[in-house]
C-alpha cells in the first residue's frame, strides 16, 4: 500500500487505467478460466451445471439472478464474486460512492477534483468493501436502496436543492462494485420499479432532484422459484433487464452431499474425547437427504436444504460424543443407534405431508431405515453375510445400544468370525473397539432391514437385540 498513488497526479503517472466493474470482473474471470481454475472455492457439485452458466454470464457482462430452493449456495456464490474484483481500487478521498478519480460523479468528488486537480487526494478501497447486500423485505423503501434527503444536512444551513444534502442509499454506495438483493420477490413491486434504471440506464434519480448519477454496478439477485406465486413476484420489466437467469439445484448424488457435509460440519470432538465419523455413516446421512428429496411424504416445494445434511451430521457426532462421555470412552464412533438423534435436527428443516396427525416421527424413522438399508446394500455384498446369518441361526444373539460399551460389542467378531470380513471392509482395516462396534451394529441393522435377522426392541429405543428369524 505504501507504493500506491496518494494523489490524482501520481495515479496518472502510475499508468493505472479505469475500467467498468463488469469489464474488471470479466478480465479476472478470463484469467481464471484460462488457467483451469474455478471461479471461487467452497461451492461443490456445480462444476458441470451452474458454473458454466455463471461463467457465460460474467463473460457476457450480464446482471444475474439465481433461482433455487433454500440451501443451494446462492448467497455463497454471490458473496464469492468479490474474489473476481481487483484487490485494490482507487477512489477520490472522502467519496461516499467510490468515485472514479478519472470520472467523478458525486458533487463532492467533482468539486474536489475541480479545485485541486492533480493534487486531489486518493484513497484505496479493498475488494471486500466493494460489495453491498440487502435482504428484500416488504418494508424496504426507495430511500434504503437509492437515497433520500438528509434533514441534518439541511438543518446545517444547506439549501434543499443542494446536491450535498443527499444521503445516498445502498446502491449508490456500492458504485463500482457488486450489489446483491436476496429474496427479491419479497421486494414491493413499486420498489422493484426503482431498480429499472439501475439495470438498464445504469443510473439513479433521487426524489425531485434534477440529478443523474451514472452508476457502475453489477447487480445480482436471488429468489426461490415458488416465490413467484406465493409471497410475491418479480415484475416482468425487472426480470427482462437481468441478462442471465441461472437455476441452482441440490447435490445430484450422495458423494457430492458428503463432500459438502465434510466441508461445512463442525468438529464433534471435545477435550480428550475424539469422535470419528466413518464414511459409511456419512453416506447414510447423505442418503437420508437424497431420499427425502424424492419422498412424496416430504413437501418438495419447501425443499430439503443441504443444511439438513450438515446439521444431521453434526447431531450424529454430538450424540456419539455424549454417549462416549457417559461411558468414559476416549475414542468414539457413531453407531446406528445414534441415528435416532436425527429426528430433532430434521423436524424443523423439512415439512412432512401426512394425512394423520403425529405421523411425522414414523415417517422420519422410515427414512432413516431406508437410508441404512440403501447404504448397506451398496457397501456390503450378500456373499459376505451368508455365514453371519448362519451363525445367528445356530443361536447367536447380539445386544446393542447406548448401554453396551464398544469393547463388549466389538467382541462379537470373535464370537462370529464371519463378521470380520464385512466389518473390516467398513472400517478400512481399523480394528479399534469403537470402529469395530459401530461397523458390527451397522451390519446387524442392515441384515435386519433386509429381513435376514430379527430385531427386538421398542420403536425409537436405543437398545436392541438381534437374533435369528427362526
Amino acid at each position: 500500500m505504501v507504493d500506491r498513488a496518494a494523489t490524482l497526479g501520481e495515479l496518472k503517472a502510475s499508468g493505472w487505467q479505469s475500467v467498468p466493474v463488469k469489464e474488471e470482473i470479466r478480465r479476472n474471470a478470463v484469467a481464471r478460466i484460462a488457467a483451469g481454475e474455478p471461479l471461487f472455492d467452497g461451492v461443490l457439485g456445480y462444476e458441470h451445471t451452474v458454473m458454466p452458466q455463471l461463467e457465460n454470464a460474467l463473460l457476457a457482462g450480464h446482471d444475474v439472478i439465481f433461482l433455487g430452493e433454500r440451501g443451494q449456495a446462492k448467497t455463497r456464490m454471490i458473496r464469492s464474486l468479490t474474489g473476481l474484483l481487483d484487490e485494490w481500487m482507487p477512489v477520490v478521498a472522502g467519496s461516499e460512492i467510490n468515485d472514479d478519480p478519472y470520472h467523478p460523479v458525486s458533487r463532492h468528488a467533482r468539486d474536489l477534483v475541480a479545485q485541486q486537480g492533480d493534487a486531489t487526494p486518493i484513497e484505496w478501497v479493498h475488494r471486500d468493501d466493494r460489495f453491498g447486500e440487502k435482504l428484500a423485505t416488504p418494508d424496504t423503501s426507495i430511500a434504503d436502496l437509492i437515497g433520500e434527503v438528509d434533514p441534518i444536512k439541511v438543518a446545517e444551513g444547506r439549501y434543499l436543492s443542494d446536491e450535498l444534502t443527499l444521503h445516498y442509499g445502498l446502491v449508490p454506495r456500492t458504485n463500482r462494485g457488486i450489489f446483491a438483493i436476496n429474496e427479491i420477490p419479497d421486494l414491493a413491486e413499486r420498489i422493484q420499479v426503482g431498480l429499472l434504471n439501475v439495470l438498464e440506464e445504469r443510473d439513479v434519480q433521487i426524489r425531485g432532484y434534477k440529478i443523474r448519477l451514472p452508476l457502475d454496478v453489477l447487480l445480482v439477485a436471488s429468489a426461490n422459484p415458488e416465490d413467484y406465486t406465493n409471497r410475491g413476484r418479480i415484475i416482468t420489466p425487472l426480470k427482462d433487464r437481468f441478462g442471465s437467469q441461472i437455476r441452482t439445484h441440490y447435490p445430484l448424488d450422495a458423494e457430492t452431499e458428503m463432500a459438502i457435509m465434510r466441508q461445512e460440519a463442525r468438529q464433534p470432538s471435545v477435550g480428550d474425547v475424539h469422535v470419528t465419523i466413518p464414511a459409511y455413516m456419512e453416506h447414510v446421512v447423505a442418503t437420508f437427504s437424497q431420499l427425502a428429496r424424492s419422498s412424496n411424504q416430504v413437501n418438495q416445494r419447501s425443499g430439503v436444504s443441504v443444511r439438513l445434511s450438515v446439521s444431521n451430521l453434526e447431531v450424529l457426532g454430538a450424540n456419539a460424543l455424549r454417549r462416549g462421555l457417559r461411558a468414559g470412552e476416549r475414542n468414539v464412533v457413531p453407531r446406528v443407534s445414534d441415528l435416532s438423534s436425527l429426528a430433532a435436527s430434521t423436524s424443523g428443516k423439512v415439512e412432512i405431508e401426512a394425512l394423520e396427525e403425529g405421523r411425522e416421527g414414523v415417517i422420519l424413522e422410515n427414512l432413516v431405515k431406508a437410508s441404512v438399508l440403501t447404504v448397506f446394500k451398496e457397501l456390503v455384498p450378500p456373499d459376505q453375510t451368508r455365514d453371519v446369518v448362519a451363525a445367528f441361526e445356530e443361536g447367536t444373539i447380539a445386544h446393542t445400544g447406548d448401554d453396551v460399551p464398544s469393547a463388549e460389542l466389538a467382541t462379537l467378531i470373535e464370537q462370529v468370525p464371519a463378521l470380520r470380513g464385512p466389518v473390516l471392509s467398513l472400517t478400512a482395516g481399523d480394528e479399534s473397539p469403537a470402529a469395530v462396534a459401530a461397523a458390527v451394529e451397522f451390519v446387524l441393522e442392515g441384515l435386519h432391514l433386509g429381513k435376514r435377522l430379527n430385531k427386538d426392541g421398542a420403536s425409537g429405543a436405543t437398545g436392541a437385540t438381534y437374533r435369528s428369524r427362526s
